[in-house]
């Protein structure tokens, strides 16, 4: 099996695993809005790498991961999903540089990817995918040093992973209140679970089942602002900086990463149009989608009160 094949394998079994919970991950999302669709953004934006992957003719590995950076930038969906391409770019940009697959090596990924993320955010929260992430990451920086196999500091990510996840509602009011997990820290850990099966060539493991949702769960709060609004622009010399403080004032939860020449753009808004305005004053736009947000949580609010309500979240296997 070649490196690309063995790659790829990787990130289709975390694809796998992120599909076969993204239900679940969708009834987990109330923060930042209780729009009920992290799991499918996760898993759309993890598609779109794997479809890159197997598209892929580059010559090495450096190449490949600009490749894979590009496809989870321009495939990011939602919020999380956004999120999710700037963990890839860090984990990316290290393992570029290197000619070999370890624990040392993987740890630096999850701290590259770590870092990228949190850059990416200009208010990072506490209890969110960022804590679950940056956990991963410093777990891996002890575990590396332990003389584990590939596979065995994996699993141990896992066990980490999870009960990094079952912490979340203690640093996390909006958690708290309706007892559950972060949603997108549960999509890291599945990713994380995904990676195990993906260097083994085991089946993908099944998440360990949590309780029902809440009442409290079910019933949120709808968002300030009513449409999610997320799209590409591309150019040249972009400035993300500079597009980041023409959106501010248009509403919250606003991403804006990229490079100098392809953005992606995530803002809540009740002003779609005007943010769009503002992506075609600088560049190109491309792979436009606008959600309304309130419909969404009433569309989640009636699936989970009438009975196909997840589980809370995985509990700890530690």
């Amino acid at each position: 099996m070649t490196e690309l094949e063995t790659i790829h394998r990787v990130v289709r079994a975390s694809l796998a695993a992120l599909e076969a919970s993204r239900r679940r991950i969708d009834d987990l999302n109330v923060y930042p809005v209780p729009d009920g669709d992290t799991g499918t953004n996760l898993t759309l934006t993890a598609r779109s790498v794997a479809e890159a992957l197997g598209k892929s003719r580059a010559a090495d590995r450096a190449a490949l991961a600009k490749e894979i950076t590009r496809a989870a930038l321009t495939g990011a969906r939602g919020n999380s999903g956004v999120i999710l391409s700037q963990i890839v770019r860090g984990a990316a940009e290290v393992l570029g540089r290197t000619k070999r697959i370890d624990p040392a090596v993987c740890a630096a990924a999850l701290r590259g990817a770590s870092d990228a993320a949190y850059r990416a955010v200009r208010k990072p929260v506490e209890g969110t995918m960022l804590t679950v992430i940056r956990e991963l990451a410093e777990e891996g920086e002890r575990r590396a040093q332990q003389g584990l196999s590939l596979p065995d500091f994996i699993r141990a990510l896992v066990r980490h992973g999870e009960a990094a996840l079952a912490r979340t509602p203690e640093q996390l009011a909006a958690l708290r209140q309706a007892g559950v997990v972060d949603a997108g820290g549960a999509g890291i850990v599945e990713i994380v679970r995904g990676l195990v099966a993906g260097v083994t060539g085991e089946r993908v493991a099944e998440a360990p089942a949590g309780e029902a949702l809440s009442l409290e769960a079910v019933h949120r709060e709808l968002s300030r602002f009513r449409y999610c609004t997320v799209f590409l622009v591309e150019g040249e010399g972009l400035d993300a900086a500079a597009l980041e403080h023409e959106l501010e004032q248009l509403g919250d939860s606003l991403l804006v990463v990229g490079d100098s020449e392809a953005l992606k753009v995530h803002v809540h808004t009740d002003d779609p149009g005007a943010a769009l305005r503002l992506g075609t004053a600088v560049g190109v736009i491309d792979g436009i989608e606008i959600a309304n947000m309130h419909e969404q949580a009433r569309e989640r609010e009636g699936r989970l009160a009438g009975g196909a309500a997840a589980a809370v979240g995985p509990a700890s296997s530690e």
